[in-house]
């Protein structure tokens, strides 16, 4: 049974490696690899599971044999002569079936650890990945607000060159300044959201907190379907805590038939010697017994007698119970994981429509402002004012997108995690 196990878990980590989607981002799949290999947590689940799968041979073995010595203070004389030590060799044996049915139990106990050992795993790549996202957000942002400030730069130029050409203000000088001083203390807040990020996922990759992470390229966003009904699905047959919940269930049932069987005796088997001394009287010296001296030896078999059955029906009403809980806890589990499908699907679907609103429209239509701001701030037509407003305007638009694409890998991270399965699906 134990092999079995040991291959299943051999099987599973090996499939695991290929259990999760990077969308070929290379950089991500380092990451994720790294805390599989070396992250606490699931070191740590790794360890509980095979500390379970040590119970095994635990159960599954006999008892202990005794071996018990006596030796009479007095020895009682026989007619063959005086009884000296007596040795007891005794073996119990569980009535059948006990031992296998424990040893299911316990089978049943690892393979559901060896369950909330993936949950662990996939924990862990949903933190890299939501950590990973979250350096991408900074870094992406970090690099519009550079942009906007190398422009702002150049309309501070264009607009001191105004000024002292006597066509502009010098109000218009000194606004432009403050936008650029704003855009360095965003940067410098972006810097610092930065290094709490990096010593996130360093914890996670069980790095020292101030080892640098490379700087995060912006990927091609995947385009995926809720199909809802195959999530529920693939979350029923994949998910982790499913799985384990229903392991659950399973060791419950086994527990039950253990249970049923101690209504049932254990035989113990002993082996006696007895050592018996030559008579030494005046008697048996004159006229020695027959066997004089001869040790005995004996055999004998015992049963308990299970009387207290009131003990034996609390022990199968405690494991029918406790399957009962079992049952609820798989159907809460289920029920869980399929709201948290229907959620982070329609948060997916909600994500790609404002993406695509702000990709086609708003973005689109920030640039265009500003471009037709410029022109006409050139020519004298509108003033500082307004030219900062469609540049703020671009910025906010630009920087939100780059959070909801963001927030898209990220809820496509959490879907992964919610069906216990890659997402999206990983094509050889």
């Amino acid at each position: 049974m134990i092999w079995r196990l040991i291959a299943i878990f051999l099987v599973a980590s090996t499939c695991f490696a290929q259990s999760y989607s990077t969308n070929g981002d290379a950089q991500l799949e380092q990451y994720v690899n790294e805390a599989l290999a070396k992250n606490p947590s699931a070191q740590e689940a790794f360890a509980q599971y095979r500390a379970s799968l040590q119970k095994l041979p635990q159960v599954r073995s006999l008892p202990d044999p005794m071996l018990m010595v006596s030796q009479d203070a007095r020895s009682p004389e026989t007619r063959v002569g005086p009884q000296m030590t007596m040795l007891s060799l005794s073996q119990t044996f569980p009535w059948f079936g006990k031992l296998s049915d424990s040893e299911k139990v316990a089978a049943k106990e690892a393979e559901a650890m060896r369950e909330m050992f993936e949950a662990q795993k996939a924990e862990v790549v949903r933190q890299v990945k939501l950590a990973y996202y979250d350096l991408a957000y900074l870094d992406r942002a970090i690099a519009i607000t550079q942009e906007d400030q190398l422009l702002l730069e150049h309309y501070e130029k264009l607009a001191e060159a105004r000024y002292a050409q006597g066509i502009g203000l010098q109000q218009a000088v000194v606004k432009l300044q403050v936008e650029i001083t704003r855009d360095r203390n965003r940067l410098e807040q972006l810097r610092r959201q930065r290094v709490d990020a990096e010593a996130a996922l360093n914890a996670l990759l069980n790095r020292p907190a101030q080892s640098p992470i490379a700087g995060v390229a912006t990927q091609d966003r995947p385009e995926v379907e809720a199909d809802f009904p195959s999530l529920y699905e693939t979350a029923r047959q994949r998910r982790p805590e499913v799985q384990a919940s229903l392991l659950q269930v399973e060791r419950d049932e086994k527990r039950i038939q253990l249970a049923r069987r101690n209504y049932w005796p254990d035989f113990t088997i002993s082996a006696n010697y007895v050592n018996v001394a030559k008579r030494m009287d005046p008697a048996g010296i004159l006229n020695p017994p027959d066997q004089n001296g001869k040790d005995i030896y004996s055999f004998s078999v015992g049963i308990n007698i299970p009387l207290r059955r009131r003990k034996y029906d609390a022990a199968v009403l405690e494991a029918t119970e406790s399957k009962i809980a079992s049952r609820r806890g798989y159907e809460s589990t289920l029920n869980s994981v399929e709201a948290s499908v229907r959620a982070v699907g329609f948060r997916i679907q909600t994500l790609k429509e404002q993406i695509s609103l702000f990709q086609k429209a708003l973005v689109p239509q920030a640039e265009l402002a500003l471009r037709s701001t410029e022109a006409a701030y050139s020519t004298g037509t509108v003033g500082v004012l307004d030219l900062l407003d469609s540049e703020r305007m671009l910025l906010d638009v630009r920087l939100g997108l780059a959070q909801l694409a963001s927030d898209y890998m990220k809820s496509l991270a959490e879907m992964e995690r919610a069906i216990g399965a890659p997402f999206p699906e990983v094509t050889p």
